[in-house]
């Protein structure tokens, strides 16, 4: 279904309402073409049956249309948590990690839980961060350990000193680091999905 503007007999009706729906549109940007459809025909809808409803009772057009959509809300504020579930949504079916960290930044304010998946997220780009800083520095990057003296799973240097005889995982590093962050990411994006379920 496509979305069809309301028609108004008051010019500034009509202003008012175009106004609303630009401020929806603009509040939905971050959602896919078919959810920004979907909540737009919804709101909309909403506004013309209301209108409807509304119309027997006296009351001028642009009356009843202002006192609807102050009703409504701000669409900025009204809209916030639904676009934030909806890209989530959007975000656990694509496994695209970009969508995945849009979805966890638009959710932040909703709970604590989606503050641990975003730190979880920040840590899946520490191993691919590390894949990269590998490349540069082969000497002072890697995991190094010595028991009771050394356990580094990173960069080190200090002054000069170097742990590089410490190093344990050598040419096999970058290949282990790839494998952790496929498998961290994956888990994530399953377990926002389980949270979705389970809500």
């Amino acid at each position: 279904m496509k979305f069809k503007e309301i028609t108004f007999r008051d010019p500034n009706s009509k202003r008012i309402y175009l106004d609303y729906i630009a401020r929806i549109q603009k509040a939905v940007k971050a959602l896919n073409n078919e959810n920004q459809q979907e909540v737009l025909l919804e709101i909309n809808s909403h506004i013309y049956e209301s209108l409807i409803s509304d119309s027997d009772t006296g009351q001028e057009e642009i009356t009843r249309l202002l006192d609807i959509l102050e009703k409504l809300g701000q669409p900025e504020v009204f809209l916030k948590p639904l676009v934030a579930e909806k890209k989530l949504d959007e975000a656990t079916r694509t496994f695209n990690p970009l969508q995945v960290a849009k979805a966890l930044a638009l959710n932040i304010g909703n709970g604590i839980a989606y503050v641990i998946f975003a730190i979880l997220y920040l840590m899946l780009f520490s191993f691919l961060f590390l894949i990269v800083a590998k490349l540069v520095d082969p000497q002072n990057v890697g995991f190094f350990y010595r028991p009771d003296t050394v356990f580094i799973l990173g960069y080190y240097r200090d002054n000069g000193i170097t742990h590089t005889e410490y190093e344990q995982l050598g040419n096999g590093f970058i290949p282990l680091m790839l494998v952790l962050a496929v498998i961290f990411y994956v888990l994530i994006t399953l377990l926002l999905r389980l949270k979705r379920t389970l809500k």
